[in-house]
């Protein structure tokens, strides 16, 4: 298959970037409704707030997580990057790959319970281990994929580590 040309490669980057960047600011929004509901006075805002948190995951987190990753199949595979030519974008996979799990079944899981929680039990939910836990998975998790996705942009833009030497064995 051809290679794209430089205009196309810069299109499908910049929507690429454009997915990354939601995927990165939308993370950071939940991280801070999650914090929000540390101090929450009200069962309505409680169960809302985690209402938004689920409501940004749903809509905006999984559709650009998925949109990043079939962009960035479409530039390894449409340009010279390669799958595995640069430790950076090898780095990049993993890294993706790797918080598209932990959402899906860490942060995905408790935040669905939370909301459950805070819906059937209001302000009680505090007093609820199992609320306790997902709440504060929820917080911690989001910081973690904020760190994450971050380090991935930084490493998108400085391109550390160079292309991988392979040799040869006899």
């Amino acid at each position: 298959m051809s290679k794209l040309s430089i205009r196309q490669k810069n299109w499908l980057l910049s929507v690429h970037i454009i997915f990354a960047a939601l995927w990165t600011g939308t993370v950071l929004s939940m991280f801070l409704l999650a914090l929000l509901n540390q101090g929450s006075t009200s069962a309505d805002v409680l169960y809302a707030l985690h209402s938004a948190i689920n409501l940004l995951d749903d809509y905006v987190v999984i559709p650009c997580a998925i949109g990043s990753v079939v962009t960035a199949t479409c530039l390894c595979w449409l340009t010279n990057y390669g799958f595995m030519k640069f430790w950076w974008i090898i780095t990049k996979w993993f890294l993706t790959i790797s918080l598209i799990v932990f959402g899906t079944f860490c942060l995905y899981p408790w935040s669905v319970s939370a909301e459950s929680i805070a819906q059937t039990q209001g302000l009680s939910a505090f007093e609820d281990r199992v609320y306790v836990v997902d709440a504060r998975g929820i917080l911690i998790g989001a910081v973690i994929q904020a760190v994450f996705l971050l380090f991935i942009i930084i490493i998108s833009v400085i391109k550390p580590w160079g292309r991988r030497t392979v040799t040869n064995s006899p």
